[in-house]
């Protein structure tokens, strides 16, 4: 089974996904960071997504990225067999550069069969930009997660490692716009909720607050309570 989570950057999707994940008792998958595991790959290899998105593509035959379980624990995302460090992926220079990536249709076509591998280990809550339409367009659940451009860029600020030092909540503010710009507006699987998804608005809410809104919804589409199983 899996359940779908959507938005935009800095909305909240992976704090929120991985709490629900740990309630239902599932798999935590974040296909952001896949996306920028290639990013990172080809920065280090000299391919700038945005200028040569074709030195991307090319690399992809020659590169091994999944997500593997180890007993007892949160599945990691190897590239090539190694672990891949969050703080690397996850860096400034990624970060600037992810939605190039993203716009690479071969990129696309290429994660998007990797990420359906994945929904096949159980129970599965995946989160990204185009799960609910494109990856598992038929999933039973599919929540789209959105935040006022201020708010998400207040929480982009408060998270390690993801901006310059010299950042200002105005300047998150416009990188988290212009993000959005080039999410929703390109050809390959734009950034949108499914038609079939239910949309939350979390600007006054925690992330606890959501994910017990989604578990509350999962729980009672599969007719079961929360205080009787922790597995669905």
């Amino acid at each position: 089974m899996q359940v779908a989570i959507d938005g935009p950057a800095a909305a909240g999707k992976s704090t929120v996904a991985r709490l629900v994940a740990e309630k239902l008792g599932g798999i935590y998958i974040n296909t952001g960071d896949m996306y920028r595991a290639l990013t990172w790959i080809a920065l280090q290899r000299g391919g700038d997504p945005e200028t040569a998105p074709e030195r991307v593509a090319a690399m992809l035959d020659n590169l091994r990225l999944d997500y593997r379980l180890a007993d007892g624990a949160a599945p990691v995302l190897a590239l090539d067999g190694h672990p891949l460090e969050p703080a690397a992926v996850r860096s400034p220079a990624v970060a600037a550069k992810v939605s190039f990536t993203a716009r690479i249709p071969p990129v696309r076509d290429w994660l998007v069969e990797r990420q359906r591998r994945a929904g096949q280990l159980g129970l599965v809550v995946m989160e990204g930009r185009d799960i609910g339409t494109v990856v598992f367009p038929g999933a039973k659940y599919k929540f789209f997660i959105e935040a006022s451009p201020m708010v998400r860029a207040r929480r982009r600020l408060a998270q390690p490692g993801e901006v310059v030092d010299s950042a200002t909540l105005e300047s998150v503010a416009a990188e988290i716009a212009r993000r959005d710009e080039l999410d929703r507006n390109r050809r390959i699987s734009p950034l949108r909720p499914a038609a079939d998804a239910e949309v939350i608005d979390t600007d006054h809410l925690t992330a606890a607050e959501v994910a017990d809104l989604i578990v509350e919804r999962v729980y009672v589409g599969e007719s079961q309570c929360p205080s009787h199983t922790r597995h669905i």
